[in-house]
């Protein structure tokens, strides 16, 4: 459209050091002969230091995970049966003003049922305590059904996700600048698919219908201030999903479309949510022989999706990228 960038002779820095600690344990054990006892826990720490320019933001993230579950089978049920409990902590030297440490305990638990060799069931529920944001009681129920060489399966559930300062835009733009003006609220979605499949011989296809609402949802303005918020308005999106595969040695294809109409409410006015195209597709071609080779091309295209706060455009173009891969095995070498 026309807009050019302000020029300038200052050199801008961008930087990111990282320091990544992990560890973790898992076991099982049988009960009585009867029911499977399964434990895990996990722990990790990453350090940052952020350079922005001439400003840097030196942080550290802890995260830790503990689960204990039961399982059982009886007939043609199976359920499942645990507590867990996670911490999730951010320290930042240089704005402490974000500084945060969130502890959530939960039970949770699963029942699946076989009603018919044809049809079954499952309903699964949680149940968190969020240090800062409450109580969130998550269900889901799906049924999957077959007939031949048909199968079809449909779900839907509920869930949240704890809002914090860190966002696509704050890793890109650091947290110097950022404001919060109000307390953040959690981010509560509820989402529903169904999809259906039918083989035929060595080739499969699958149609899927999804959609999703997320209520509070995390919005950053950067102009005329750097200001974090959840919108009045939910943001939702719903879509249909093609897959098509075909496998018959030595060949695999696949191929893929996708269509989102994803929108959200910005001060009162509808608009597309940004940076989600509403048609992508792909290919996928391979050819594979054991202890010889394989050679494989893919194809991407990537439509048109709205932009946010670029200065020569607010719609993108569509782009296409392709991809191509040659493997030779001699003996004990590739």
């Amino acid at each position: 459209n026309g807009s050019v960038l302000p020029a300038t002779v200052a050199p801008y820095v961008e930087a990111l050091e990282t320091r990544p600690y992990d560890a973790g344990a898992s076991g099982q054990f049988l009960l009585r002969d009867r029911y499977v006892v399964t434990a895990r826990a996990a722990v990790a720490r990453q350090s940052h230091d952020h350079q922005f320019g001439e400003v840097l933001e030196r942080d550290h993230h802890d995260t830790a995970f503990g689960e204990m579950a039961i399982r059982g089978t009886a007939g043609k049920q199976t359920w499942v049966a645990g507590v867990a409990v996670e911490r999730d902590a951010y320290a930042p030297r240089d704005v402490p003003r974000f500084e945060y440490g969130f502890v959530v305990p939960g039970v949770f638990g699963q029942y699946d049922y076989t009603v018919t060799p044809a049809v079954s069931v499952s309903a699964s529920a949680r149940l968190d305590g969020h240090s800062r944001y409450g109580t969130f009681f998550s269900p889901r129920i799906s049924v999957l059904a077959r007939a031949g060489r048909w199968t079809s399966r449909a779900s839907i559930g509920t869930g949240f996700h704890a809002s914090t300062p860190l966002t696509e835009e704050t890793e890109a733009a650091g947290l110097t600048r950022l404001q919060v003006p109000d307390t953040l609220e959690a981010e509560r979605g509820v989402s529903a698919s169904f999809d259906i499949t039918r083989t035929d011989g060595p080739f499969s296809y699958t149609a899927t219908l999804f959609g999703s609402r997320i209520a509070d949802p995390m919005h950053v303005d950067r102009s005329p201030d750097y200001v974090l918020r959840n919108l009045a308005g939910p943001t939702s999106n719903a879509g249909v999903e093609l897959l098509g595969t075909f496998r018959k040695e030595p060949f695999a294809v696949t191929a893929t479309y996708t269509y989102v109409h994803a929108r959200g409410t910005l001060d009162g006015v509808p608009q597309n949510v940004p940076q989600t195209p509403r048609h992508s597709a792909g290919v996928v071609g391979m050819w594979e022989v054991e202890n010889v080779g394989r050679v494989g091309v893919e194809w991407y295209y990537t439509g048109r999706q709205a932009l946010e706060e670029n200065p020569y455009r607010s719609i993108s173009e569509p782009y296409v990228i392709v991809g191509v891969l040659a493997e030779r095995q001699f003996g004990r070498v590739r």
